[in-house]
């Protein structure tokens, strides 16, 4: 019998709400679900393929042991026993950093990938710690952390009340928003131009965002901190700096004067290909904006000075009157954060508190660079990682030089892989652990809520029970308890014991809190006040009541709890963002530190680039609505159309190369060759080449029928690695030189 039920998205950051038509245990139709508090009906081709996606026949449907060399199918018992019997003894020999572990991006879009890792890492304590962040928002993180004390606090731009949005290195369109949740892009953009709003797109492709600008600079590749700075020294020389109602929160804004000042727009203008006037008229219109947000993604974090332009971003926002007020960046306030700290002085941000073992990179959110862990793996000598715990993660595609990490993962002594799929990484693995698909797994969006342009809170149950059978699949939640366990050698112990451990141990901080409305009370009696079907749910429930909107334990009859939540099948809107400073702040001066000496530092470095444009031709990516990374190359809905792997080239480089459309091309970077089909477009600017991320499923032993059919090229195979942004260790995926030719 046909039945419908809600659910939201996991598949991107716009955390969409869908109606799920459902016939027995199969998805048979998607739609928006147009009561959504959120997303209001909107859904982008994800969404409409989630059903498809769910009934992948390629998912695993049970765990795979290796044996004799050959992974088989087996047991959850037989799994995790071989878990335990791999990690153990290479724990006892040689020691928890002895153990990588590796997150990939889809764990921020599961309640398992959210809540379960943290408690794994400190039960391990490696500091062989590595994640999607350093090939993504990981200079966000640091600039934040070292303006407002806390990695984890970022702004957003207060999309539906400016009258000034300025994107640089981002195409929301496609990536329907990152680092800045917020569902129908599209129609929030349009929403703007109605109310004579202004939008400005700085990007050295025309992207489909840049195609609905009221102006495109194609600025040049890995020049964004160049353009900001003079930006930034315009205002100052000319009168333009109005800190607004934050300035007392404020600290050292005649600091970033000092550091502006060599950054002329005549200075910049040759090497980011921007007039020197347009660049004075931009920050004009900036100061002159009744209100405005900049806003930087990708394309300016995935570069050399990825960390010196997000701070900068920031900067603008700031000296511009536009920080933490309605239509500027704001930040939001999730229902499961924590309730806002008392203003003064807190504990602050530090960078490098451990170095990598072989190049001494600095840790940075307790995690080391990414493209670090080839070399942490294959280099010999004590502390080298010997196993590795891979969660939804597959950096031999998202990495640069993956054949290095391929060589690398055969080498280990164990590998478990926490996967849905045998893909180019898992299939290194010696156990793999494959969640359920998300039709049978519980949703809540811990991460994207507090990057949302509007606060609101809403939680799906999952759509289907979990498959019965001989293999008994546990969820998703209870696979990575029962891991967590195996790293403790606990295997065969209740995973029960794992979130009653997190539950105890958050109880015990919140009583002993002078500032929690639990204060003086008894951990065990507030925890027979949770409700939950599961251990998660429990925690959920748990972080609700003692979050910001929480009833507190009976403190506030009125506040949220899980049981509110579940009553609102649509979710629960909390209203427009609103302001948060000081209590947002955790510096340890206790305000918004301006000009840290990190940011100083990277500044001399890029006043040493005055002077030397780049020649030759850089790669940039690309985003694709029907994609996100490498993860969905396997769903036959979301393939084909602009959806291809190909080299974008501009027709005078074409002419130029000797490039013909549809012809193949040889690109060439430091750490290899492709060769790639060429699509002839000027989407491009002359002098830029574009390749997108996440392809290249040629390699044996992985079972993506789809994917393998039209398996595309790998774009981080060009790219050696060697070159980070310092204080993130990010890895340079944009602006990277590349040598192009026709392949005769």
């Amino acid at each position: 019998m046909s039945r419908t039920a809600l659910r939201i998205c996991p598949l991107c950051e716009a955390t969409c709400g869908l109606s799920v038509t459902l016939d027995g245990d199969r998805v048979t139709a998607v739609r928006g679900d147009r009561d959504d508090v959120f997303s209001k009906g909107f859904i982008c081709p994800k969404g409409v393929a989630f059903g498809e996606l769910d009934a992948d026949p390629d998912r695993l449907t049970g765990p795979l042991v290796r044996r004799d060399g050959v992974l088989q199918e087996a047991t959850w018992d037989e799994a995790f026993a071989a878990v335990q019997a791999g990690l153990r003894p290479v724990i006892e020999e040689h020691g928890g950093n002895a153990v990588g572990v590796v997150l990939g991006n889809p764990n921020v879009h599961t309640v398992a990938g959210a809540l379960y890792p943290p408690v794994l890492l400190a039960g391990l304590g490696s500091r062989n710690v590595f994640s999607a962040s350093t090939v993504d928002q990981m200079p966000k993180h640091v600039s934040s952390g070292l303006l407002y004390g806390d990695a984890l606090a970022i702004p957003v731009p207060d999309l539906d009340r400016t009258d000034h949005l300025v994107v640089i290195g981002a195409n929301p369109l496609d990536s329907n928003g990152s680092l800045c949740t917020a569902p129908d892009f599209p129609g929030r953009i349009r929403a703007l131009r109605r109310r004579g709003g202004r939008l400005t797109v700085i990007d050295p492709r025309r992207t489909r965002t840049a195609r609905l600008a009221d102006e495109h600079l194609a600025v040049r590749p890995g020049t964004d901190a160049l353009l900001l700075f003079a930006m930034v020294r315009v205002l100052f020389e000319e009168g333009l700096v109005d800190l607004g109602e934050r300035a007392a929160h404020l600290g050292r804004a005649d600091e970033v004067e000092r550091l502006a000042a060599d950054f002329t727009p005549e200075a910049v203008a040759p090497l980011c290909d921007v007039p020197a006037d347009r660049i004075r008229g931009l920050a004009r219109e900036l100061a002159a904006a009744p209100t405005a947000a900049v806003y930087g993604r990708i394309g300016s974090t995935t570069v050399e000075f990825g960390t010196l332009t997000s701070w900068l971003v920031d900067v603008l926002n700031i000296l511009t009157g536009n920080f933490d007020r309605p239509g500027g960046i704001m930040f939001p306030l999730s229902a499961t954060g924590a309730a806002p700290r008392p203003a003064g002085p807190g504990r602050g941000f530090a960078l490098g508190r451990w170095h990598s073992r072989v190049s001494g990179h600095p840790e940075a959110k307790s995690e080391l660079p990414i493209a670090a862990l080839a070399e942490e793996i294959d280099t010999p000598g004590e502390g080298r990682v010997r196993a590795v715990v891979a969660i939804a993660a597959n950096p031999v595609l998202s990495v640069p030089d993956g054949d290095r990490l391929d060589a690398a993962f055969a080498s280990l002594d164990f590998m478990v892989s926490v996967d849905p799929y045998l893909n180019e990484t898992s299939r290194h693995a010696d156990v793999v652990l494959p969640p359920p698909p998300p039709s049978r797994s519980a949703h809540f969006d811990f991460a994207f809520n507090a990057l949302a342009v509007r606060n609101q809170v809403r939680y799906s149950r999952p759509l289907l029970p979990l498959a019965a059978g001989t293999q008994n699949q546990p969820d998703e939640c209870e696979i990575h308890a029962r891991l967590i366990l195996c790293v403790g050698g606990q295997d065969g112990a209740d995973p029960g014991l794992v979130d009653t451990m997190v539950i105890d141990r958050t109880l015990g901080k919140a009583v002993a809190d002078p500032n929690s409305p639990v204060c003086g009370r008894q951990p065990a009696d507030l925890a027979r006040e949770l409700s939950g079907l599961t251990g998660a749910e429990r925690r959920l429930d748990m972080m609700l009541r003692l979050g910001p909107y929480g009833e507190g334990f009976g403190a506030d009859p009125e506040g949220l709890t899980l049981d509110r939540l579940l009553d609102h099948p649509h979710g629960i809107d909390l209203g427009p963002l609103a302001p948060r400073v000081p209590g947002v702040l955790n510096t340890r001066s206790g305000v918004v530190e301006l000009c840290p000496e990190p940011i100083a530092a990277e500044a001399a470095r890029l006043r040493g680039r005055l002077g030397a444009a780049p020649d030759g031709v850089l790669l940039v990516g690309r985003r694709h609505l029907r994609s996100n990374n490498s993860w969905m190359h396997n769903v036959p809905a979301l393939r084909g159309g602009s959806n291809r792997c190909t080299v974008h080239v501009h027709p005078d480089d074409a002419a130029r190369l000797g490039l013909a459309d549809g012809g193949l091309a040889r690109l060439k970077g430091d750490g290899g060759e492709l060769e790639v089909p060429v699509e002839i477009t000027d989407a491009v600017r002359p002098g830029v080449v574009s390749l997108p991320h996440g392809w290249g499923h040629n390699r044996p032993g992985a079972r993506l029928t789809v994917a393998a059919a039209d398996p595309g090229v790998n774009v981080n195979q060009l790219n050696a690695g060697r070159l980070l942004d310092p204080l993130s260790g990010t890895a340079v995926l944009n602006a990277l030189p590349v040598l192009l030719t026709p392949v005769p």
